[in-house]
């Protein structure tokens, strides 16, 4: 027999004062009643109620059990309704991974904006360019560049995450603005150091055509931030997120190389772990997030 379900019992019977009347409100026969309170009486080795044809009445021990049973249900109530406040409303700590230059230059931006909404909500972002393990380190959602391989999670598709080309107006007019990929070869491109063939950059261009270029350079870093920061000072072409790029070409700092043209676009998913009852956090930052870099249909 449930425990908890005998406790409860067990206070409905004294406060309402019979067997019958706790019967009554809750539904089940007098015997069942009866069945809850001995199983009481038998789990604790004494009994709680002093029983006669007229009146009932606790026992010491009895008494005792009373007082801590209506303290132990009070707690779970009260446990309980703040679970339902907090799938209610948005508050709490919510902890997101994502890679680090779209989480610096995109996400950032746009969970400020989603703070000033939900004020309840704490936010702790890692930034990490290998694969979120959600459930192994305990974030809430994940932003995945590539591919989703975990069964257990919800991956929902982001736009495409885009890389492009930019130089500085100093670099260009130095040596010249390419008119095709094939012309990169013979510029110093600015590549980062840890990708395994930064040496070979596949393109996609108008009407799904495609180059794979072999190019070279002087300069390599394994920050995003630093070959931003090596182009700028005309140290050649660089390939790097729209994001990263974007204030820099809009203030004319930094000019599109071969805008029709960008890296293979990568997937982008949101992951999360698959809840049917989601807290109140969670759904909204997973709308939140969706709305802003979502795939439209």
């Amino acid at each position: 027999m449930n425990k908890l379900a005998s406790m409860e019992m067990f206070v409905r019977v004294v406060d309402l004062g019979s067997f019958s009347a706790a019967a009554d409100a809750c539904g089940v026969s007098p015997t069942m009643v009866a069945k809850h309170i001995r199983e009481i009486e038998a789990r604790l080795g004494a009994r709680v109620l002093h029983r006669t044809t007229r009146r009932q009445t606790l026992s010491d021990v009895g008494r005792l059990y009373y007082d801590r049973c209506r303290q132990a249900l009070a707690s779970i109530e009260f446990a309980e309704s703040s679970a339902s406040e907090l799938q209610a409303s948005p508050r709490g700590l919510l902890r997101l991974v994502a890679p680090v230059s779209f989480g610096t230059h995109s996400l950032v931006p746009a969970l400020g904006q989603y703070m000033a909404e939900h004020p309840d909500v704490t936010i702790e972002l890692t930034l990490d360019n290998g694969r979120p393990r959600l459930l192994d380190d305990g974030f809430d959602v994940g932003v995945l560049v590539g591919e989703p391989d975990d069964a257990n999670l919800v991956a929902r598709p982001l736009k495409p995450y885009r890389r492009i080309l930019a130089a500085a107006p100093a670099y260009l007019a130095k040596r010249g603005q390419p008119m095709h990929p094939r012309e990169l070869a013979e510029h110093d491109c600015l590549g980062p150091s840890y990708w395994r063939r930064y040496d070979h950059w596949r393109l996609a261009g108008p009407e799904d055509e495609t180059c794979q270029v072999a190019v070279q350079g002087r300069f390599s870093a394994n920050q995003g931030n630093t070959l931003r920061v090596a182009a700028l000072n005309g140290m050649g072409i660089a390939l790097q997120p729209e994001a990263v790029l974007a204030d820099d070409l809009a203030a004319g700092r930094l000019v599109p190389v071969l805008p029709e043209w960008s890296l293979m676009p990568s997937p982008m998913y949101l992951v999360y772990a698959s809840d049917r009852h989601p807290t109140a956090k969670l759904r909204t930052v997973i709308d939140f997030l969706l709305s802003r870099f979502g795939v439209a249909f």
